[in-house]
């Protein structure tokens, strides 16, 4: 009878604990939204960020690819989106990326600025539980005024 209550300590009540305890130290995934307002392909002064846009965090296995964990999220007034997300997703590559913007002057997502890669694992030395993703941007239908300027004066500082 020893053995049995042994046997049960060691193997079911830690299996116990650890099922009925809740996830500890949540991720919470930051990042901005923004307009490319003169299709420069990266944000300018002239840049708006875009209030209601959705974005989604999304974790695949690293080996085959599969669709492990989703999770949508909508930006706020300043363009800023904030995802918690509850597990640690150490063997898997996790990105936020754009689902859609509110704005049909500016709905296009912008090639290379559709999603940012995000580290979800407590196992790689940071000690924050949040991660800042690279901000993701649409491109606007029409350059807005003053744009050609702008990206002169880029030119020039060049040269």
């Amino acid at each position: 009878m020893a053995r049995v209550f042994l046997l049960l300590a060691l193997c079911v009540l830690p299996a116990l604990v650890s099922a009925a305890r809740p996830a500890r130290n949540p991720f919470s995934v930051q990042g901005r939204v923004y307009c490319d307002t003169c299709l420069a392909g990266f944000e300018t002064p002239k840049t708006t960020y875009i209030a209601g846009s959705k974005v989604k965090v999304e974790c695949r296995d690293r080996k085959t690819q599969d669709l492990v964990y989703s999770k949508e999220g909508t930006t706020d007034s300043t363009g800023t989106y904030t995802i918690t997300v509850d597990e640690d997703h150490k063997d898997q590559v996790c990105d936020a990326m754009l689902v859609s913007s509110p704005r049909k002057d500016c709905s296009s997502p912008s090639a290379g600025r559709d999603r940012a890669r995000v580290i979800l694992t407590s196992y790689n030395g940071l000690v924050s539980t949040t991660r800042y993703a690279n901000a993701m941007g649409f491109m606007a239908a029409q350059p807005m005024s003053g744009c050609t300027e702008l990206l002169r004066s880029y030119q020039d500082f060049d040269n």
